[in-house]
Parts: C-alpha cells; structure tokens; sequence
C-alpha cells in the first residue's frame, strides 16, 4: 500500500501526538525523582539523589519490593506449569471442549480486575478458609496465577501453531521416545516463548493491585499497593517518584527481551535418528 505525502504527514502527526502522550509523563516521573522540591514543581530548580536514597533504605518499600518479587515468582511458575500443559492439549489434541477450554483460560485477562478480585475472594472465603487456609501470600499467588497463565498460554500456544508437529512425528519415526523428542525437538522450538511468556507474567503480577486488594490478608502488601497507599501522603511523593522511576528502569530489558522472544520463530531442531544423534 502506497500513501500519499500527505497521509504520511497525518499519519506520522499522530503517531508522534500518541507516542508523547503515553512517554511524557513516564520522562516527568523519572525527572521529578531527581528534583530536590519536596512538592512538584516544573521545572526542577535543582538535582539530588536523596530521595533514591530514601527509597533505597525505606523499610516500607524493602518489604513491599520483597512480597512483589516472591508473588510474582510463586504466580509465574504456577503459570507455566499449568499454561504450558493446556497450551500442548489444545495444539496437539483433539478432544471435545478444547475450544470451550481455550476460551475459560483466556477470559480472566478479558475481565474487569475487579470483578476477578471480587470473585477469587468470594472463592477464597467458601472453599480455602474453612480449610484453616487464611487470606495471605499464597492467596495472593493463587490470584495471579489465574491471569498470569493467560499470557503464558497465548505464547506457547501461537509457536506451537506456527511450528506445527511434523518435525515431532519425523522424530518419532525416526526411532525417538516421547520424552527424547521433547527434549530435542518440542523444547528447542517452544523455549523463547515461554521465557517471554514467563517475563511477562512476571511484569503482570509484580504490577498487579485490584486482585490484590481483594486476595492478601492483614500484614501483605505489594510494592503497587504501597506506592497506593502513600501516594497522598505528606512528603511522599518524590520518594514514590524515586521508586516508580527504578521499577521503569528495571523493566525495560524484561519487556524488550520479551518482545523479541515473542517475534522470533524459535531455533529450528535437527531431527535425532535412532541412535540418539542429529
């Protein structure tokens, strides 16, 4: 498709009018966390890194960075394990449901958090509790497992489609086991996506809060739900400042990483003959 010289203008108006609206505000953020006022002020008059130091030995925000990070972590692998198996069912099988399946496991990233968090903690209550397991860590997990598994599924899921199953039959009729063709052919394919579906589950959980709000008991508290909480606090904001600008800073090479994983097709596998090699 060729567009006219002023169609490109238009279009290239826009995307710049787009693409500030959404990175201004983050470049004002990581700004202000420099900006020695204690109140905002544009622009900054001078330059300090006490409010980074601030954040850095804050107990509060140590304390929320850890439950972030083991939330995160315990939800991501949950996600893979079970995003992973569903993912294979669905590609290589044919069963009744399969399509009901795939629409159950991608619906909780469709919903209003809300409503999510409403109704794990109507869950929660009526089948973990009278077990004598309390709203805690492990609630929060399970909570964002339920959406975690959605983007891990949907990475597998669409490489698995894109490679089809040839090479795995040809290596089965090579002489190969199931766990040996897995291991040499299936794997190798798959690998990327589920490191980028993992990264992003990783980001999803670790930014989550509505769910959150709605699963962790008395004492739990996620770096979102901090930066929340002392938002409106009196001499808060340049350290909240301060630790939304490292938590961007952090991200950009996961998301970049996941991003690139996401796009490519995968090393391409050598078939093992019947002695086991390639």
């Amino acid at each position: 498709m060729t567009l006219s010289r002023r169609a490109r203008w238009i279009l290239g108006i826009v995307s710049a009018a787009v693409l500030a609206f959404i990175y201004v505000p983050l470049v004002v953020v990581v700004v202000n966390s420099f900006n020695s006022s204690k109140v905002f002020s544009w622009p900054p008059t001078s330059f300090t890194l006490e409010w980074w130091q601030k954040a850095a030995t804050n107990e509060g925000v140590r304390s929320a960075l850890v439950t972030s990070i083991k939330a995160a972590t315990g939800a991501t692998i949950i996600a893979i394990l079970l995003g992973v198996m569903i993912s294979f069912a669905v590609s290589r099988f044919r069963f009744f449901g399969r399509e009901t399946i795939s629409f159950v496991v991608i619906l909780p990233i469709a919903l209003p958090g809300i409503i999510t968090g409403i109704a794990l903690n109507s869950a929660f209550n009526t089948v973990l509790v009278p077990l004598g397991v309390s709203f805690g860590l492990f609630t929060v997990i399970l909570g964002h497992a339920t959406f975690c598994i959605v983007v891990v599924f949907n990475n597998v899921l669409a490489r698995l489609r894109r490679t089809g199953s040839s090479l795995e039959e040809a290596a089965m009729d090579l002489g190969a086991g199931p766990f040996q063709t897995f291991r040499d052919v299936t794997f190798p394919s798959v690998r990327s996506a589920l490191v980028a579906g993992a990264l992003l589950a990783f980001a999803l959980s670790f930014d989550e809060i509505v769910v959150t709000s709605f699963t962790a008991g008395p004492g739990i508290e996620t770096l979102p739900q901090w930066i929340f909480n002392n938002l409106f606090r009196p001499n808060q904001g340049p350290i909240i400042n301060a630790v939304a600008a490292a938590l961007l800073v952090a991200f950009i090479l996961p998301v970049y990483l996941a991003m690139r994983m996401s796009d490519g097709p995968g090393r391409v596998p050598q078939v093992p003959d019947r002695s086991g090699r390639t």
